[in-house]
């Protein structure tokens, strides 16, 4: 399927002849089998319930056998009573998308003393060890969205960074990236990060709290549009602010996610761009790395045959996922998962 399946001599013999990475062996025993327990992470945002269609379309298909998914609604305690369940429900392997990913360390240790492997989709937690993470450079997502906006304002003015929570990976790595890029590259732009933990009335009052003190910000990166956009939108437009671009007084808008709603408002001129986050391919590699688990493989770090790379983290390995800048000049593009409804309803 994407990431070759060899076993343990071939890879070997492959590492050494070309000195390419990304292979993958059986296990010890070769055994396999049992089902996976799914936890879904939230039903509250438009990128999260594509994600969650996804996953349920590949469960039907056959991609991995499942129990019944579960759901932690963005919930810590949820998410460890959901998983504690599904052990208890005999899963052999555990997929989780954990939003607080300091606070699962226990659960994940609990889940390895019962040799049952973890396949972490979004987010990399900080502790316990993971047979794999499933996710997009994070950090490459803050800086996309520097790069833009410093070059579409001539690197001047005054940004508003809506942050997501700074507890995740996520929120760390996009804040850290995009502060870094602003300070060197785009020392004349102000910018103001606010803190929202990923809820969209939060990023709404502090948005309108910092429009009122200073009128003359041009421009917001938006790090989750499936939470931000709808709240940011209204206020614009309740605030006679959101101009079209290329008309006097835009405020020059960039997002992440790339969800159909981001792209119909690219369309409307409403914002400029986003970092299209792959709801597709995060349901599609979560259920294969759940499946290689329960049939005992094991990959290497290096470049897979799907377009990513498997980079080496303290507790595991992390598939990183392409995530491409989405502008007026590509929104249209139908390998765009955004772009493809009949796979998302």
């Amino acid at each position: 399927m994407s990431v070759r399946t060899k076993t343990a001599a071939a890879c070997a013999v492959l590492l050494a002849v070309t000195a390419l990475a990304g292979c993958n062996r059986e296990g010890a025993d070769g055994a396999g089998g049992g089902k996976a327990g799914i936890d879904l992470p939230r039903s509250d945002s438009d990128f999260w319930n594509s994600y969650q269609n996804y996953v349920k379309k590949g469960v039907a298909a056959g991609e991995v056998e499942a129990l019944a998914l579960t759901n932690s609604q963005n919930d810590i305690g949820k998410l460890v009573a959901n998983v504690q369940t599904l052990a208890g429900q005999g899963a052999k392997a555990v997929v989780m998308a954990p939003q607080d990913t300091g606070a699962i360390a226990e659960t994940l240790r609990t889940l390895n003393g019962k040799n049952i492997p973890v396949v972490s989709v979004d987010t990399r937690p900080d502790q316990g060890d993971l047979y794999m993470v499933v996710r997009a450079d994070n950090k490459a997502y803050g800086t996309k969205a520097c790069t833009y906006l410093g070059e579409r304002l001539g690197g001047r003015g005054k940004v508003v960074e809506l942050q997501g929570d700074l507890a995740s990976i996520n929120g760390r790595d996009r804040s850290e990236a995009f502060k870094a890029c602003m300070d060197q590259d785009f020392p004349g732009i102000e910018v103001f990060e606010l803190a929202t933990d990923w809820k969209g009335d939060v990023a709404s009052a502090k948005l309108q709290a910092t429009l009122a003190a200073h009128p003359d910000i041009n421009g917001i990166y938006m790090q989750a549009g499936g939470v931000f956009l709808q709240p940011t939108l209204a206020l614009l437009e309740q605030k006679k602010r959101l101009k079209p671009a290329g008309a006097p007084g835009h405020i020059t808008i960039i997002s992440n996610d790339g969800i159909p709603e981001e792209f119909d408002a690219i369309r409307a001129g409403k914002i400029d761009a986003t970092v299209s986050q792959p709801a597709d391919l995060y349901a599609k590699y979560a259920l294969y790395y759940a499946r290689a688990a329960l049939d005992g493989k094991t990959f290497e770090p290096g470049p897979t045959d799907h377009g990513s790379t498997i980079i080496s983290i303290p507790n595991g390995l992390e598939d990183q996922l392409p995530a491409p800048l989405v502008t007026k000049d590509n929104v249209d593009d139908p390998k765009l998962w955004a772009n493809q409804p009949a796979k998302r309803n």
